[in-house]
């Protein structure tokens, strides 16, 4: 008779807490900011609107996708909810746009839950991954050049010089139907998040960004030192950015 068999499991890794800060910023140019930032205490929700000024009322429009993505509760399918709450957004925009003249918004937003980072785009607001000092971009804008590179007409370097460098091809309010994009990562512990409008990446290489997210700093501080080197850049365009950290659960 064999003796009983004791199997004592071992206690699964605590998941990942986010823990994140965000700041936007005018820049150097523009007389106003027509960005919007969501930030939440929780560590679930987040989002960057980016107004399309050059269509006036930028402000009201990211304000309005800011103001839907808000009123987002619990949701068994993360992205999902996302796309259908920027889906609302779209609606309230057009008619918005239909009272007091053309307005859009750009917008990158996401769910962070369950080791796991659900990212819902349009247009060429970003979402990027810090891993063991590798940044990794994970949205893909949609804008005229991006498209052009794709399709092997200009070079990423002569993407920065084009005259339509800023023409956006999907976003809040441009079309009667919201073509967002989407893609879930899993997280683990010490990963960072960064979020951002185009106006981060149009003034500071992906390089300085990463050193600058290498650096041993909480998230307020680490978007401060984003936007301080977009301003010492120039900052032609609004500036937010948004920065999660990973902690230990």
């Amino acid at each position: 008779m064999t003796a009983p068999i004791t199997v004592v499991p071992m206690p699964r890794p605590a998941a990942p807490v986010p823990q994140g800060a965000g700041l936007t910023h005018r820049g150097r140019v523009r007389d106003r900011n027509e960005d919007s930032i969501l930030t939440d205490p929780s560590g679930v929700l987040w989002a960057v609107a980016d107004g399309m000024g050059g269509y006036g009322h930028g402000d009201v429009a990211s304000d309005l996708v800011i103001d839907s993505l808000a009123a987002l509760t619990d949701d068994t399918d993360p992205a999902a909810a996302l796309i259908r709450h920027l889906a609302l957004a779209n609606d309230l925009v057009r008619a918005r746009a239909a009272e007091v003249g053309q307005m859009g918004a750009t917008v990158v937003a996401a769910i962070v839950q369950r080791a796991m980072a659900h990212v819902v785009w349009a247009g060429d607001c970003r979402a990027y991954l810090m891993r063991g000092g590798r940044l990794r971009l994970l949205t893909r804008d949609h804008s005229l050049v991006q498209d052009l590179i794709e399709r092997g007409e200009i070079t990423e370097a002569e993407a920065a010089t084009h005259p339509e460098s800023h023409v956006v091809t999907r976003a809040i309010g441009g079309t009667p139907s919201l073509e967002a994009e989407s893609v879930s990562v899993p997280l683990l512990v010490g990963d960072r998040v960064l979020m951002c409008s185009d106006g981060l990446p149009r003034c500071v290489y992906d390089g300085t960004i990463a050193a600058i997210l290498a650096q041993a700093a909480t998230p307020s501080e680490t978007c401060e030192a984003l936007v301080r080197e977009a301003l010492e850049a120039g900052a032609p365009d609004n500036v937010s950015v948004i920065v999660i950290d990973m902690g230990q659960g």
